[in-house]
């Protein structure tokens, strides 16, 4: 920025002095002015790659998996490609003092809580002061998963505003989803839609995600909406207490991202009785 400064300074000098010409200022400091910012290098998901999904606690995977989902608290995988969690249209639990309260999507009885999840609070995405807001939140927290070493960012609760009875619309937070897409990539991360089938074609191309990370795609048969759009650059979690047919036959469907597991509904670490982690044969 300094530089940018002194080129305006000898600019107005020129044109001040008839004896100097456009020529006169140093090339170095013209090439300077002109040149471009560099885009810092993004990695994709490694292909067909198994991933574990570890939002219950990070532990340590077994030997095959080459990709780890962990929560921007906890710190990646040295070995694997990392991708952090950040729960960017909803408070997450125990974390509801972060928010300014003007942030906070309320009605007349209150903040507005995910009524499958009612510890968490959806976050108001219907001004663009609000996002602005939720943005100064969320900005230092995506930079901190670059910092700390991980390789992508997936944001979850895109589909918060179908929960809203109508306060929120999906233009409130594609236009949020825009701006953390574009500083995710700025600092270096991957950005990853997270659930929300039916938005992937908008998603993709209008935010600029890179990838998707789905939850019991192939439960809900929905699969295809994010292999449509992204390929494989897919993974997909699917839950034991929600089987409607069995594990083997959903990895052997057409449909199924090749980085698709099975894993226990709390995700808990390996040392809980109902730790499950299971891979496509």
């Amino acid at each position: 920025m300094k530089i940018l400064r002194i080129v305006g300074v000898l600019g107005a000098a020129a044109l001040g002095l008839t004896s100097c010409t456009a020529s006169s200022v140093p090339a170095e400091v013209t090439a300077e002015q002109t040149a471009p910012e560099q885009t810092p290098a993004i990695d994709l998901l490694p292909l067909a790659a198994l991933p574990d999904y570890q939002l219950g606690g990070s532990y340590d995977p077994g030997a095959d998996v080459q990709i780890v989902v962990r929560d921007r608290l906890n710190p990646p995988d040295p070995d694997r490609y990392s991708i952090c969690y950040v729960n960017g249209f909803q408070t997450q639990p125990t974390e509801l003092d972060f928010w300014p309260a003007n942030t906070l999507l309320t009605n007349e009885a209150g903040p507005v809580a995910d009524p499958d999840w009612p510890d968490e609070v959806l976050l108001d995405t219907s001004t663009a002061e609000k996002r602005a807001q939720i943005r100064a939140v969320l900005e230092p927290w995506i930079q901190g998963c670059a910092t700390s070493g991980y390789s992508a960012v997936e944001f979850d609760n895109l589909d918060s505003y179908t929960r809203s009875d109508g306060a929120l619309s999906k233009t409130d937070n594609m236009e949020l989803a825009v701006d953390l897409v574009a500083f995710a990539h700025a600092q270096g991360l991957a950005a990853g839609q997270k659930n929300a089938a039916e938005d992937a074609a908008e998603l993709k191309p209008q935010a600029g995600f890179d990838f998707a990370v789905s939850e019991e795609c192939a439960a809900y048969d929905e699969c295809s909406a994010y292999t449509g759009v992204y390929g494989d650059q897919v993974i997909d979690i699917e839950y034991t207490d929600q089987l409607p047919r069995s594990f083997a036959s959903m990895c052997a469907d057409e449909s199924a991202p090749a980085s698709m597991i099975l894993r226990d509904r709390d995700l808990v670490t390996p040392t809980e009785d109902a730790y499950h982690f299971e891979r496509c044969a």
